[in-house]
């Protein structure tokens, strides 16, 4: 256990300690992200979009919820273009690439939210 626990940046005055879940990569806390979202998304659109009453509610709602994952995702990647400059920051997200990280990451966890979802309601 204490290989997985250790002081923040090897300091041990500092009051964070890094655990693998505030020290994890950042694609997989941003794949966290998404999936959370895809997996509350679909819910709306299922029980209250124009198409509730019909057969196909769920599929409806789940590609809802895929179109608004991919607005969602157009929106982060402009956002990311013309706020962030390519150039070194200290911290991995202020920068492009770390920003269209951001936005893959977005993207594929949340789709895999909404699929999971789609999967759990269609067996129910």
């Amino acid at each position: 256990m204490t290989d997985f626990i250790k002081p923040y940046n090897d300091d041990p005055f500092v009051g964070n300690l890094a655990t693998p879940i505030n020290t994890s990569s950042l694609t997989k806390n941003l794949l966290e992200i998404g999936m959370a979202h895809g997996y509350f998304f679909i819910g709306p659109f299922y029980k209250l979009g124009p198409l509730r009453n019909s057969e196909i509610a769920l599929l409806s709602g789940f590609l809802s919820c895929v179109g608004l994952i991919i607005f969602l995702t157009v929106g982060l990647l402009l956002y990311g273009n013309t706020s962030f400059d390519k150039d070194e920051s200290k911290d991995q997200l202020q920068t492009s690439e770390g920003w269209n990280q951001f936005t893959a990451g977005f993207l594929v966890g949340a789709i895999g939210g909404a699929g999971f979802a789609y999967l759990i309601l269609v067996n129910l």
